[in-house]
C-alpha cells in the first residue's frame, strides 16, 4: 500500500499552482496519470522518487519515505524510474548498462530475454533504434527489483507499431516482477491497454479517479461515444460543411450544419459524440 498526501507550490502551465494530492495506491496497481501538460503529473512522480521536495507524507508498505521529521534519500527508495530520455551510458554495451546498476547476470539475462534484446547485449546504445534504447532503459530501471516503477511518457517518441509492442512488454514486466507501476501518459490507447486505474490531474489537483473505461468512455444518455478534441479546420465542400477535428493522434472529419460551421472556430475545444449514426459537435471553449 502506498499513501501519498503531499503539498507543493509549483509553476505550472497557467502560472503558480498548489499541488495538493491525497491518494492511496494498492500494491500491484498499474496507475496512469493523465491531464494537460503542466498539471503536475511529472512533479508528482519526481516527488515520489525523492527528486523534488514537498511537504506532507509518503508511506510505502508501512515505511516512511517522507514526513515532517524525515525525507528518505532517492537512492534508498525502492524506485525504478524510466524517463522520456533514455539516459544510457554511451560507452557501455547494453548488458553493461544493466550490470552497472547491479551485478546480477541472471536477472539481466531474464530482462533482456523478455524485451527481446538478448542478441543485442554487446551493442553500444548508439547503434540501437529508439525503441531498443527505451527497452534498455526499462530493463535498467528494474535491475534492483524496485517496489515501484515510475514512467514519464516512456513511449511518446516511438511509432505506433513499436509503442504497441512495448506496451505488451511493459505489462509482462509489471506482472512478472510484482510491481506497482505509475505512468504519466497522454495516449488513450496506452492508458486503456496498460492501466487498471486512471488519475486525472488539473491545476495540480486530482479531479477524477477511476478505471480506464470510467475515465475514457465519456458517455451520457443514448450516446455511443464521446471524445474531446480540437477543431483544426472548417471546410465547405459543395453544399456541405465539414469540421476537421484532432482527437489524440487521430484526425476525424465530421459533417456539420451551416449554422454549426459558422459558430465553430479553429482551435476551439469541442466534444464529439454520436447517437446511433449521427455524430454531433458541441463547443467547449473558444
Amino acid at each position: 500500500m502506498i499513501k501519498i498526501a503531499i503539498q507543493k507550490e509549483l509553476n505550472g502551465s497557467r502560472g503558480m499552482m498548489h499541488l495538493d494530492v491525497d491518494i492511496t495506491i494498492k500494491k500491484n496497481e498499474f496507475v496512469a496519470l493523465s491531464g494537460e501538460s503542466g498539471s503536475g503529473k511529472t512533479t508528482l512522480l519526481r516527488t515520489l522518487a525523492g527528486l523534488d521536495d514537498a511537504s506532507g507524507v509518503i508511506e510505502v508498505e508501512g515505511k516512511s519515505w517522507l514526513s515532517k521529521s524525515k525525507t528518505l534519500a532517492p537512492q534508498k527508495r525502492a524506485i525504478g524510474f524510466v524517463f522520456q530520455e533514455y539516459a544510457l551510458f554511451t560507452n557501455m554495451s547494453v548488458e553493461k548498462n544493466l550490470l552497472y546498476v547491479k551485478s546480477d547476470k541472471a536477472l539481466a539475462s531474464r530482462l533482456l530475454e523478455i524485451t527481446e534484446l538478448t542478441e543485442l547485449k554487446h551493442r553500444l546504445p548508439s547503434s540501437l533504434s529508439g525503441g531498443q534504447k527505451q527497452r534498455v532503459a526499462l530493463c535498467r530501471a528494474l535491475m534492483h527489483r524496485p517496489q515501484i516503477l515510475l514512467m514519464d511518457e516512456p513511449l511518446s517518441a516511438l511509432d505506433p507499431a513499436m509503442r504497441s509492442k512495448l506496451q505488451s512488454e511493459i505489462l509482462q514486466l509489471h506482472k512478472e516482477f510484482d510491481l506497482t507501476t505509475i505512468m504519466v501518459s497522454h495516449d488513450p490507447s496506452e492508458i486503456y491497454h496498460l492501466a487498471s486505474r486512471v488519475l486525472v490531474l488539473e491545476n495540480a489537483k486530482i479531479v477524477n479517479d477511476g478505471t480506464p473505461k470510467d475515465i475514457l468512455l465519456k458517455t451520457s444518455g443514448s450516446q455511443k461515444f464521446s471524445f474531446e478534441g480540437e477543431v483544426l479546420d472548417v471546410l465547405q465542400v459543395d453544399v456541405i460543411y465539414i469540421a476537421v477535428v484532432a482527437i489524440g493522434q487521430q484526425l476525424v472529419e465530421v459533417v456539420v450544419t451551416e449554422s454549426e460551421a459558422k459558430s465553430l472556430k479553429v482551435g476551439a475545444r469541442v466534444s464529439l459524440s454520436t447517437k446511433a449514426f449521427h455524430p454531433t459537435l458541441q463547443m467547449l471553449s473558444k
